[in-house]
């Protein structure tokens, strides 16, 4: 298929979102036993060729309702690996629809490696032409910085994003990333550590950087310590809504723009897939279940940001 031509991550990314006014971001999280009756098929069993070909019309129908209404998507890559081959063929196409839709998307992997293996995630999601080739991708930076060098060299040749862990929304975040070091906790040294790669990766158009962090809704006051650290780090918010975090707690990490608060994009998953009026066989019940879920989270965001206009 065509591909877009390339533009610096987070300008486009940042640009987006001023256009709609909003920072929501969907994960396509597809668990197998919500997938509404709709689309259903068979007994849904993970090794089924039906439940793969359920999974891709469920997804590709919420693209089709998302487009034009969000700036980026966030296909969870366990959720396709479950169904083995068949799964990695149903993200392949995910990705080319999203994209077609003019999406950017944001593959949720936390790649975390060393050397030649570190390379080879790399240029699977990140290289130009690659089968699944994606806008931006999920880091675990916990083998060092080196291990991030082969996804930082192509986010600064083609244009794409990176979103490493620093602070993520899990009750057990904090058993190593909270643990005290002599100047500071495990995750603001981690925000510290990144920010000359995330210098590197500055854009000339909004100054934000495609070396993004991941920072959960769940903890806005450690999102204020990472923003201190990583001033121009777009930040990925796990953790609205079905998780508990406030629209107002998912943008506690973000800054006055141009236009109102920005600086992150906010991941809603089951809020937005499976709203509680979409569990239905009726096409028209499901589609009207997605868009008032959307158009909810749209609006709470939206309202949230826009306290920080001028």
């Amino acid at each position: 298929m065509t591909r877009r031509k390339p533009r610096h991550f987070a300008d486009d990314l940042i640009s987006r979102m001023r256009e709609l006014g909003h920072p929501l971001c969907i994960g396509l999280d597809p668990h197998l036993g919500k997938i509404p009756p709709v689309f259903a098929r068979g007994d849904m069993a993970p090794a089924s060729e039906e439940t793969a070909k359920a999974v891709e019309d469920f997804l590709l129908a919420v693209l089709d309702r998302a487009a034009g209404k969000v700036a980026v998507v966030k296909p969870q890559i366990a959720f396709f690996e479950q169904l083995g081959h068949r799964g990695i063929e149903t993200l392949t196409r995910v990705v080319d629809r999203a994209r077609s839709l003019d999406l950017l998307v944001l593959l949720d992997a936390k790649r975390g490696d060393i050397g030649s293996t570190a390379d080879g995630y790399a240029r699977a999601y990140l290289e130009p032409g690659s089968p699944i080739e994606v806008d931006a991708i999920t880091l675990n930076p916990y083998l060092g910085l080196d291990s991030l060098e082969p996804f930082a060299a192509r986010a600064e040749a083609h244009a794409r994003g990176l979103f490493v862990l620093v602070k993520t929304s899990n009750p057990g975040s904090g058993d190593l990333q909270n643990l005290e070091l002599a100047d500071a906790p495990v995750y603001g040294a981690v925000a510290a550590a990144l920010q000359p790669m995330a210098q590197r990766l500055e854009g000339k158009e909004t100054g934000w950087s495609s070396l993004g962090v991941v920072v959960g809704a769940t903890y806005p006051g450690e999102a204020q310590t990472v923003r201190e650290r990583l001033p121009n780090a777009v930040f990925l918010v796990p953790g609205y809504g079905a998780q508990g975090g406030s629209a107002a707690d998912a943008v506690k990490g973000f800054k006055p723009g141009p236009g109102g608060l920005e600086g992150g994009v906010v991941n809603s998953s089951r809020g937005i897939l499976f709203p509680e009026a979409g569990d239905t066989a009726q096409a028209p019940a499901w589609e009207q279940a997605i868009d008032a879920a959307l158009d909810q989270a749209i609006d709470e965001l939206g309202e949230a940001v826009s306290k920080g206009r001028a």
